[in-house]
């Protein structure tokens, strides 16, 4: 386990001579950094200590909570009333609260029966590409969900980039947009503080992906294909959709994969977007964005709800 300094709560506790025997910090809804002295684990500092940092969270105004452990301890955690959501080799994630069952009860009346298709986007921003992988996949199922990455963690805030992909494929008679909640591409799907080798915290993380897709939203959605662009670029993406190919057959869940369209410039994508936008290029835009992105990013609304640069100024 490492340290990591970005959290809202650390709690400790300390025995009668002063001695730190016990701590744990919250960073939004995952508690993380929770360690007991050896001598002080058979006691109840470790239930003193979780109940503690849930009411901070309560009462920052969040209901349920996810953790990390090791796949061998989460019996105690779940003697909390924690549930386990999925485990891999080396992790497993448990949540408190009703939070996956409260998410696909809110989205009870999107689901439909059928060979449906499912895609999940970041879109920061929604462009052509985009676009075309959702008109290609929506081409060949019954219904395709569309589930945009709810983490906040991009330059363009999530109610905007949900907005763009809404508009995006309004013209769409057979898909769905809905937010992924934490249980796609997360702060919370993320183990990297539980292990301390990077690249074994990647490869956990998309197993902990898939199978949160693949056991809950995939049914939930009668999902059978995902869908994903073809990634010759980023060797991060490329590496997570070979995984999502050998892992999502065990769900029944066919991958296919699109080749990425082409403008003038190249593979279109929300980087080369970004980059334009950063040195001011606003006339190679149409050739990258729809129309609904294009006049967003052209738009008052867009200098004040996205944050590129501190720098980065319409002149």
């Amino acid at each position: 386990m490492s340290f990591e300094a970005d959290v809202d709560d650390v709690l400790g506790i300390k025995d009668l001579h002063g001695r730190l025997v016990a701590t744990g910090s919250r960073q939004g809804a995952l508690l993380k950094m929770i360690a007991v002295d050896a001598e002080y684990q058979s006691s109840e500092l470790f239930s003193e200590l979780i109940n503690a940092l849930i009411s901070c969270g309560y009462q920052a105004g969040i209901e349920n909570f996810f953790v990390y452990t090791k796949p061998s301890q989460y019996h105690s955690f779940t003697a909390l009333n924690f549930h386990l959501l999925c485990t891999s080799e080396h992790v497993a994630l448990l949540e408190y609260g009703r939070g996956i069952n409260r998410y696909l009860q809110q989205h009870a009346p999107l689901q439909r029966v059928g060979d449906n298709g499912g895609v999940v986007v970041n879109c920061n921003p929604f462009t052509l590409g985009h676009r075309y992988l959702i008109e290609s996949a929506a081409a060949i199922v019954d219904w395709l969900y569309v589930f945009v990455v709810e983490e906040n963690c991009s330059s363009f805030p999530f109610d905007v980039r949900f907005d763009l992909v809404k508009k995006g494929v309004a013209h769409l008679s057979n898909v769905s947009v809905l937010p992924t909640g934490p249980y796609a591409i997360s702060q919370v799907t993320f183990p990297d503080y539980f292990l301390n080798n990077s690249t074994l915290a990647r490869e956990q993380q998309v197993q902990i992906d898939i199978q949160l897709f693949g056991r809950y939203l995939a049914p939930a959605f009668s999902i059978k294909h995902r869908f994903v662009g073809f990634e010759p670029y980023c060797a991060t993406t490329s590496a997570y959709n070979n995984a999502l190919q050998g892992q999502l057959p065990q769900y029944e869940i066919e991958l296919c994969q699109f080749a990425r369209i082409e403008s003038d410039q190249g593979a279109i994508s929300a980087s080369q977007v970004r980059q334009l936008l950063m040195q001011h290029s606003f006339d190679n835009l149409s050739q990258l964005v729809p129309e609904t992105t294009l006049k967003f990013l052209t738009s008052s609304k867009f200098f004040k709800q996205v944050h590129l640069d501190p720098k980065f100024r319409r002149h």
